[in-house]
């Protein structure tokens, strides 16, 4: 372990709910709460306001209403939040060539390989620098911490939460790890830590006492040793700035289980679908399909198959999850589907027989649902005339999410409150603009349309206000702020400088039902 706190862990408070908030004038300083709206919902991202209620992250969405009823809840805007997240990922590599992105909110940096830091002051400094950039960059706020390892760093920055810094002195560790308890510690679970309470070692300073051959005898030999190590502040992992991909996968959990075979199929292969486009994104192709199930009743099948090569080709992948689905008893009903590819690799290995195969399938499969589908001239046989329009159908409701951003020909740009019975409530306001009026109008109104949204921070031509661009490497001590009124730099027990805001519970954004890219 390095001599200096120069390794930086950074994360963003609340990062969906702050986007949110700064999105929406109404909704600041208001209990806001990101996520799944439907019946199998979870919580994403709950504002700090929303978590005096006791509305954390991973929470079944229906718990979250019942204890805040009267909070805000919004459907995700990942193309949002991943526009905001490269701008701190900028700001970060700006600082140093080594940063390691744990998610789009939380990333490590090793502020010494870019010269940042060398020393506690210059790491403080760039510390501070760094959230004062992030606030005028995006409008948001970071909690940084700063020690000499990444699991040090990380712990600080729990700490600092919200919008604080904490740096962690070298040969102090042990002193400050001491009374925290082992939850503290990465890779300690509930069950990690029910099973050490049952041995009597509920903090980390009992982990270090009771030594490490009693902690491989109650956990193991991996998990004991890396558990002692961490106990004594020992973390030699260094920064990694690519952490290489394993696998790429979507998923999508249904508000009502599916029955329909066909319909269950029809799903697969759009998830293929959209997992190639993805691999594709990131200019890499797999050999291995993974096919993910989960029945009605809980229990979760995943099936994979191994192509000869790697292959990026929809046709390909589709053919092969088809395949897999064939394999699976779907009887009773599904609640989640997945597809993923994984044996990543960064070229691609052709299989024309495969995509005819596929092809073939694909149109076999369409023409299975066509059949299945009765013709106009049958449905207007079967269904009795119900008004003037002559039995017809009327148009299917258009759907507004709630949350997301849309533009009327008259009011201009607003966000979605909530819809339905033929209705759909508007707010007009704009990040820069006072909390706007709210307006109802019908669900076909022509002039109302989806809009993309509105940066965070409104920047007019004649500013020249720091972005990622225009952020320069740290050249040195000189143009840096020199204190922090929200930092705080730690020493050691009862050793500590200016005030911080009390600790609040961690925001965890990466979840969110959909797309996932697993990393080691």
């Amino acid at each position: 372990m390095r001599n200096a706190p120069t390794i930086l862990h950074l994360d963003m408070d609340a990062f969906f709910a702050s986007a949110e908030q700064a999105s929406k004038p109404s909704l600041r300083g208001k209990a806001v709460v990101v996520g799944g709206l439907g019946p199998r919902g979870v919580v994403s991202t709950a504002s700090y306001e929303a978590r005096v209620f006791g509305v954390n992250s991973a929470m079944p969405m229906a718990q979250a209403r019942r204890r805040a009823p009267n909070a805000a809840y919004l459907v995700p805007r990942f193309g949002l939040y991943r526009e905001v997240s490269d701008q701190v990922m900028g700001l970060l590599r700006a600082l140093s060539p080594l940063v390691e992105p744990l998610s789009l909110d939380e990333a490590f940096v090793d502020l010494e390989a870019g010269g940042t830091a060398w020393d506690e002051r210059s790491a403080r400094l760039a510390g501070a620098k760094l959230r004062a950039d992030i606030r005028a960059v995006t409008g948001l706020t970071g909690s940084v911490g700063l020690a000499a390892s990444k699991m040090l760093a990380k712990i600080a920055s729990e700490q600092a939460k919200p919008d604080g810094l904490v740096l962690i002195d070298p040969g102090t560790e042990r002193e400050l790890l001491g009374p925290m308890s082992v939850r503290t510690l990465p890779g300690v679970g509930p069950a990690t830590g029910d099973h050490l309470r049952r041995a009597g070692i509920t903090t980390v300073g009992e982990i270090a006492e009771a030594g490490e051959d009693e902690l491989v005898r109650l956990l193991g030999k991996a998990h004991g040793h890396a558990l002692f190590a961490m106990a004594l502040a020992r973390d030699d992992r260094p920064v990694v700035s690519d952490r290489e991909t394993k696998s790429v996968s979507v998923e999508d959990t249904y508000d009502v289980d599916i029955h329909d075979r066909v319909r269950v199929g029809l799903e697969v292969q759009r998830l293929a679908d959209r997992c190639v486009r993805r691999l594709r994104g990131a200019g890499l192709s797999g050999r291995t399909i993974v096919l993910k199930v989960r029945r009605y009743d809980f229990s979760t099948l995943t099936r994979s198959e191994t192509l000869r090569g790697p292959t990026d080709d929809p046709a390909v992948v589709q053919e092969a999850a088809a395949r897999l689905l064939e394999g699976v008893d779907t009887t009773g009903g599904v609640r989640l589907l997945g597809v993923g590819v994984s044996g990543l690799a960064d070229y691609t290995q052709e299989d024309l027989f495969a995509q005819a195969q596929a092809q073939a399938q694909a149109e076999a499969v369409a023409a299975a649902v066509a059949a299945a589908e009765p013709s106009a001239a049958e449905r207007a046989r079967a269904e009795p005339d119900t008004g003037p329009a002559g039995g017809k159908e009327p148009p299917a409701e258009r759907r507004w999410s709630a949350g997301h951003d849309v533009r009327h020909a008259e009011f201009g740009y607003g966000w979605v409150q909530g819809s339905g019975l033929g209705r759909v409530t508007v707010r007009f306001e704009t990040p820069y603009s006072e909390p706007g009026r709210v307006r109802t109008f019908r669900t076909d109104d022509p002039r109302l349309e989806p809009a993309d949204p509105l940066p965070l921070v409104e920047r007019r031509p004649e500013e020249s206000g720091p972005t990622p661009a225009d952020v320069e490497p740290w050249a040195s001590e000189a143009g840096a702020p020199e204190s922090d009124p929200a930092a705080r730099v730690v020493q050691g027990p009862g050793d500590q400088v200016s005030s911080d805001p009390a600790s609040r519970p961690k925001s965890r954004s990466g979840g969110g039902a959909g797309d996932a890219t697993s990393s080691p």
